[in-house]
């Protein structure tokens, strides 16, 4: 596998369960060692750094999983201000914990994804996809430069995914973030991201723009894993983008 990622690109990572999307975040988050080949962080190879070394360039990127790990006693402004710990020395992490540094920018966070109203409710009180809306208001906050996102929608009802989608993609696109997400929304993939990368058995099928998937292309790639590719929350979005992409198709083989 060869996957070049520039400065401030936003790549949407998509293929059926078992493709390789969660393990590529990890490697990418230099927390899953490749058992061959190399990976290079920032012209860097984070397993040739010293630990220390190691630790500050994992600061320079954050991880948000499907299942964000929040305390069920913690507030929802302390969780989301844990975006920011990577920049904090012990004593004002440890301060933050009682006493919030900055309401504002946990306020506003939290409303890109409209959920503002919960800012001081506890964990362990939100449902499953209020909890993963303040799971991804931590990017919001955070310093860092590389969002790696596993599967941000999985929670979400069809217009709170449109919703965290287009507030991803537009505060990185704002700010000249790197943006990688596996997500098994086909059609928010299509929709929001201009580079696509195909996932299948550990190997990349595809990796090209958005304008250059084809229908034939995604029916290979999901290929007995057909239901992942339908069974979309929303299938009147996804054959809107199939017919976006079809006229190529049709007039390549036009005679």
């Amino acid at each position: 596998m060869s996957l070049q990622v520039d400065s401030g690109e936003q790549i949407a990572l998509i293929g059926p369960s078992g493709a390789g999307k969660t393990t590529l975040l990890q490697v990418l988050a230099c927390t899953l060692k490749p058992l061959n080949g190399k990976v290079n962080l920032n012209d860097q190879n984070p397993w040739a750094l010293s630990k220390r070394n190691l630790q500050k360039l994992r600061g320079q990127l954050i991880v948000a999983p499907q299942v964000p790990p929040l305390p069920p006693r913690q507030r929802v402004i302390t969780s989301v201000l844990a975006g920011r710990l990577p920049a904090m020395n012990l004593a004002q992490s440890i301060k933050s914990l009682f006493y919030p540094v900055d309401i504002p920018a946990a306020h506003h966070a939290l409303s890109k994804l409209d959920l503002p109203e919960k800012i001081f409710e506890r964990v362990d009180r939100l449902s499953g996809g209020e909890r993963q809306r303040v799971g991804l208001a931590r990017l919001f906050v955070s310093p860092a430069k590389l969002w790696l996102v596993d599967e941000p929608l999985s929670a979400l009802d069809p217009t709170r995914a449109r919703l965290a989608m287009s507030a991803l993609t537009e505060t990185a696109r704002e700010n000249g973030i790197t943006l990688v997400c596996t997500l098994h929304q086909v059609d928010m993939a299509l929709a929001f991201f201009n580079r696509i990368v195909g996932l299948r058995h550990g190997q990349i099928e595809f990796d090209l723009p958005t304008d250059q998937v084809t229908p034939a292309m995604l029916k290979s790639l999901y290929s007995q894993y057909e239901h992942e590719l339908l069974g979309q929350q929303d299938r009147e979005l996804i054959e809107k983008q199939f017919e976006r992409v079809t006229p190529a198709v049709v007039v390549n083989n036009c005679r």
